[in-house]
């Protein structure tokens, strides 16, 4: 694939929610910013603030943080056509607290906070393009976060065999247990018991 090929594919994904004609999508190639990231490499680290929305061309990554005692917690997973970002740091302008990490070599496309603010202004499908985004990334905190307290482990893991196929092949088991709130060995006994 080429660069066109990988614009094309964030218009594709974008004209799901929302129709750009061609002026829109000439304005916002213009401020694209493509971005190779090496496995295990960061794109965003504790401290840094996030600065632009990352899209997944190719490639698997992870947000994740460490708690005091330095046991990881996975918060999101993404793989192609997903979006991956420390949506608290990019909304608060606060530094984060979080890791955002290519679980395998990937390619991004960024789209500039400030660029893209003044695109939020001048053409109104890309701001409700967004509105839509990050509307539906609060639903799914919200529902992860009700799930998390009231369904047990295997359901837990269920919901993500289902919801998340494609990518649990891809991402190493203890990213998966972190991602559900166990232990890799519990995760183990879970996949033995209900195989």
């Amino acid at each position: 694939m080429n660069n066109n090929q990988h614009i094309q594919l964030l218009i594709n994904h974008i004209n799901q929610d929302v129709i750009l004609d061609n002026d829109v999508i000439k304005k916002l190639s213009s401020i694209i910013v493509f971005n190779e990231l090496n496995k295990k490499e960061f794109l965003i680290e504790p401290g840094e603030t996030a600065d632009s929305m990352n899209f997944i061309v190719q490639g698997c990554m992870r947000s994740y943080y460490l708690d005091e005692n330095a046991q990881e917690h996975t918060l999101q997973l993404g793989i192609e056509e997903w979006w991956i970002n420390d949506l608290y740091s990019y909304l608060s302008r606060k530094k984060s607290r979080m890791y955002v990490q290519a679980l395998e070599k990937t390619l991004l496309i960024q789209l500039p906070r400030l660029e893209l603010e003044k695109l939020y202004i001048e053409v109104p499908e890309i701001s409700n393009f967004f509105r839509i985004k990050i509307q539906n990334a609060y639903v799914a905190v919200q529902e992860r976060v009700i799930d998390s307290m009231s369904d047990d482990a295997y359901e837990r893991y269920d919901n993500f065999r289902k919801s998340y196929r494609n990518i649990e092949q891809r991402v190493p088991q203890y990213i998966i247990a972190s991602y559900l709130g166990v232990t890799p060995e519990f995760l183990s006994y879970l996949r033995k018991k209900h195989s």
